[in-house]
């Protein structure tokens, strides 16, 4: 098994936004050679960016009759509750691809900055000024293959009466409402909501475009991938976790040299990033240049002694060599960073059936149903579960509590 630093290659997601890169002043313009578009394929479909807010037939019938109800004296609470009121349109998160306003909207799921994208659209709709928020409620971190993605969490803020100037709603500019209702996707503290910070649009459009980056790389289409990073750094220039991401696609395309430039462009404005440091590290491993990659490696061990899923990579390893009660442990000390990762429950549940402690067994594998953050993974461990409760002697009757797919 390989070791946890030759596996992972570190991507901002969702809302991925850390220090310094909030600002709501544009950046400079990125240097030319950054970019070497002779390297990749262009895109059979290149990404609309018009497309991301715009509002269909569909969704513009939807606020007419959301309007024309009446059922609320205010019209920002009717559309909060039309929207996330299990009993009414029913979204579900899907962390599976970002999506459009329009897309988000038939499919009635989406990730974090989906939904953000499309309740601003359809506020928009209603007359409403939208102020987007970055929310410091911690990192969380998921994986696919050996890409590894760190994301945050956006919010909104909707006004009464939608500002008379464009040009200040898409600066990020503070709204002017007496009360002004904030719309949060997952519960927060209020210590947390007190210290969110605007996000300009063109940020939170350049979000949108990493996320399609990062999407695309993992899909492994690694050309339409740098078309996106590539857009996403004209979004928004002062948004590094583009370069980031530009980085691991010019890694991940045999580009070493441009992957170092990429990468240390980004670290100019966040010297102490450990994921840009990491990708950086890696990068200089690959070409051969272990001296210069051991200092790396040697200064992020100060930063981050444990990085993400250190001890869940650990615990994987314990699995494999019947170790159950080194990787329950393992596992467990991870999930008191992560508590809501569905990879860790489920391993917990593995171990836990190989000790025979059926009940924890059962315990972990529900909450990694619940914790599931696609449909496709949320079914998956619901057939696990039923077959874990059969094979255990428990209840064979479906458990019928409803799930809920975060």
């Amino acid at each position: 098994m390989k070791s946890w630093t030759g596996l992972r290659r570190l991507l901002f997601f969702c809302a991925g936004l850390l220090g310094g890169c909030a600002s709501l002043a544009p950046g400079p313009r990125p240097p030319a050679e950054l970019f070497q578009d002779q390297l990749f394929d262009r895109p059979a479909t290149p990404i609309d960016t018009r497309t991301i807010f715009a509002v269909d037939d569909a969704m513009q019938r939807y606020v007419h009759d959301i309007a024309s109800a009446k059922k609320l004296a205010d019209t920002r609470q009717a559309l909060f509750n039309a929207l996330y009121q299990r009993d009414q349109l029913k979204l579900e998160y899907d962390s599976v691809i970002t999506r459009t306003a329009s897309e988000t909207f038939a499919a009635r799921s989406g990730n974090c900055l989906s939904l953000a994208i499309m309740t601003a659209a359809l506020a928009r709709e209603l007359n409403f000024a939208v102020q987007f928020q970055l929310v410091d409620v911690g990192a969380a971190w998921s994986r696919a293959g050996n890409l590894y993605f760190s994301s945050n969490h956006v919010n909104l803020v909707l006004d009464r009466k939608r500002l008379d100037s464009s040009n200040a709603i898409a600066n990020g500019y503070a709204l002017h409402a007496d009360n002004p209702l904030v719309v949060d996707f997952i519960p927060i503290t209020a210590v947390a909501r007190a210290s969110a910070r605007p996000l300009a649009e063109r940020t939170v459009v350049a979000m949108y475009l990493n996320n399609r980056a990062a999407e695309l790389l993992a899909g492994g289409a690694v050309d339409d991938a740098y078309w996106a990073a590539r857009q996403a750094v004209a979004a928004d220039p002062g948004f590094r976790n583009a370069y980031n991401t530009l980085g691991v696609i010019y890694q991940r395309h045999g580009n070493l040299a441009l992957a170092e430039r990429a990468l240390r462009h980004a670290l100019d404005g966040a010297p102490d990033n450990t994921i840009y440091l990491s990708n950086l590290a890696q990068t200089l491993e690959h070409a051969e240049r272990p001296q210069e990659a051991a200092l790396l490696r040697a200064r992020l061990r100060l930063l981050e002694p444990y990085p993400p899923f250190y001890f869940f990579n650990q615990g994987q390893e314990a699995l494999a060599h019947g170790e159950y009660s080194r990787a329950r442990t393992l596992f467990l000390r991870e999930l008191e960073r992560v508590p809501d990762y569905h990879e860790l429950h489920y391993g917990l549940a593995i171990a836990s059936f190989q000790l025979h402690d059926l009940r924890a067994a059962e315990r972990h594998m529900q909450a990694a149903v619940d914790s599931s953050t696609t449909r496709d993974t949320h079914d998956l461990y619901a057939a696990k579960r039923n077959r874990l409760r059969a094979a255990a002697g428990l209840d064979s009757q479906q458990d019928h509590r409803e799930t809920t797919v975060k």
